[in-house]
């Protein structure tokens, strides 16, 4: 059983200083799941041209690849944006997301939904690792810390983000 912090294998008090070349391992040796759960996850394909070819060849061979982004009609949502104040709204980050990932939707181990939730965490599954973002008041992703997990048994930390990104995907739906 996991005590919890065993499976923290590094931290950072920005999403940003995560090296693009972690992600880019990440997202390639996964196999078997990646779960992506942001309000916009605008930044993945931007970061990694790559990704939406990558995901595609994923799915094709097998790995189930599910994807939540905050509906862009959603209260939070606006909400959030009068908080982080950024030049480039939510909304037009939710619409660049949609499409980057519309060729996924006619893959058979692809789901694309929205969450209608407040902004909690974004979880970044990947397999056994997973990057968690908690998000800060007023402060835009790529600023907030992130950790970096591995899960090392039933009862850890990994454990717990994973209920979450499965309570929330519970509440999710396939078109806004």
């Amino acid at each position: 059983m996991s005590n919890g912090t065993d499976e923290i294998v590094g931290t950072y008090p920005y999403r940003s200083r995560f090296p693009s070349g972690k992600w880019w391992e990440l997202f390639s040796n996964a196999t078997e799941h990646i779960d992506l759960l942001g309000y916009t996850l605008y930044f993945l394909p931007l970061e990694h041209p790559g990704l939406i070819d990558l995901l595609r060849k994923k799915c094709e061979s097998g790995c189930v690849v599910r994807a939540a982004i905050a509906d862009p009609e959603s209260p939070h949502v606006a909400y959030r944006d009068s908080e982080e104040k950024q030049p480039i709204t939510l909304v037009v980050r939710i619409n660049s997301t949609l499409q980057h990932f519309a060729p996924l939707a006619d893959c058979e181990n692809f789901q694309f939904r929205y969450q209608d939730i407040p902004l909690y965490n974004s979880v970044f599954r990947f397999d056994d690792q997973m990057l968690v973002t908690p998000h800060l008041f007023a402060t835009p992703g790529s600023a907030a810390p992130l950790m970096h997990l591995h899960r090392r048994g039933d009862e850890g930390l990994f454990s717990r983000f994973m209920d979450h990104f499965e309570s929330v995907w519970t509440t999710t739906k396939a078109d806004h």
